[in-house]
């Protein structure tokens, strides 16, 4: 089994099964460590003791390294396999073709543009969208208009198989060429407290995908959220509603209860504009509740079952999503994602196209 793989996975199961970040970032940092040398190479540094005594490689990896050099499925890779109960994708989940929300490590996502482009394409997904946060929400480094721009570069670079330029980390020659996946444009839009979204509108109308999200008052009064969600809906450039209650309902972070608003009003506006209503298919948030889901879909809305991945193991969320969606009665054919990416992005960029 090759060494890098083996870690990889390993660092995905981990965070797919919200395991301490710390320990899947170690087992990431050692395939970056390796990921230069061939299989000889290693071999003869684990045999004269130079591989343990490398940074970056403690004894849980070096002891996954050499099992995987001998040909094994690495011990610790297969607990977690059976732990985690990997099964090929069915019924909804083996429909997905894309996913509109994700992060990088431009913000509070835990790697970088391309190791989450290798990791949606391993989950069987044609695109993504690359969705960092915007500039009012500082505490997830969100982007400014020019860290934005700048970022729409490092993604051209990607898709064209240039590889990510100014990272000199050793994951960089696996990331040139083709990465199996395309890279869509995007963001998750902070809704601000007056309904207008959190960017320069020239750069929104620029990417592919808008994700908008609230993230500040999330106890505002019900009258007082509708407004500012009804406002935000009625822009053009906006396409997905994301967790809307923002409620946490397990995890580390605790709980929090759901933010209040005329589910009715919202969710017909999201229908009326052709805003797809978010399935956030995080296992702490699973948001919205089954109740808004129904409502939602009374209401002929759109949806996106999405990960609100910030590491390359969360795609595994898109399962619990599906199931979600699958178990509230959800037309796959009302679903974007499980469209093909010329759809959805001509799909997103219509209302753009036809706005005053």
């Amino acid at each position: 089994m090759d060494p890098v793989q083996a870690l990889e996975e390993i660092a995905s199961l981990l965070e797919v099964q919200l395991a301490s970040p710390f320990k899947a970032k170690a087992f990431r940092r050692a395939a970056g460590v390796i990921g230069p040398l061939d299989d000889d190479e290693l071999r003869a540094r684990a045999a004269d003791g130079r591989l343990k005594r490398t940074p970056g490689i403690g004894d849980s990896s070096l002891g996954v390294i050499v099992e995987a050099l001998d040909g094994k499925v690495p011990g610790y890779l297969a607990d977690l396999r059976e732990r985690a109960g990997v099964e090929t994708a069915t019924g909804l989940r083996a429909l997905l073709r894309g996913d509109l929300h994700a992060h990088s490590d431009w913000s509070d996502g835990t790697t970088s543009i391309a190791a989450m482009a290798r990791a949606a394409a391993s989950a069987g997904l044609e695109y993504f969208a690359l969705t960092d946060h915007s500039p009012t929400l500082r505490v997830a480094n969100g982007l400014s208009p020019e860290r934005l721009e700048s970022q729409l570069e490092i993604v051209g670079a990607l898709n064209a198989g240039l590889g990510e330029p100014d990272r000199d980390d050793a994951r960089d020659a696996r990331d040139r060429g083709d990465l199996g996946v395309r890279i869509l444009t995007g963001i998750e839009v902070d809704i601000l407290e007056d309904g207008v979204l959190d960017q320069r509108p020239d750069l929104l109308d620029r990417l592919d995908v808008v994700v908008a999200s609230v993230h500040s008052k999330l106890r505002a009064p019900r009258d007082v959220m509708t407004k500012r969600m009804l406002r935000a809906i009625r822009d053009p450039r906006m396409n997905v509603l994301g967790h809307c209650t923002g409620r946490l309902v397990q995890g580390s972070r605790g709980t929090r209860p759901q933010s209040e608003f005329d589910a009715e009003a919202v969710f017909a506006a999201c229908a009326e504009h052709d805003v797809a209503v978010e399935i956030n298919s995080r296992p702490e948030r699973q948001d919205p509740p089954d109740d808004l889901i129904a409502i939602a879909i009374e209401a002929g809305c759109r949806f996106s079952i999405d990960t609100d991945g910030h590491a390359p193991g969360h795609f595994g969320f898109l399962a619990l999503g599906a199931a979600r969606a699958e178990a509230a009665g959800i037309p796959p054919e009302r679903i974007v994602t499980t469209w093909d990416a010329e759809r959805l992005v001509d799909w997103a960029g219509s209302k753009k196209r036809v706005s005053p």
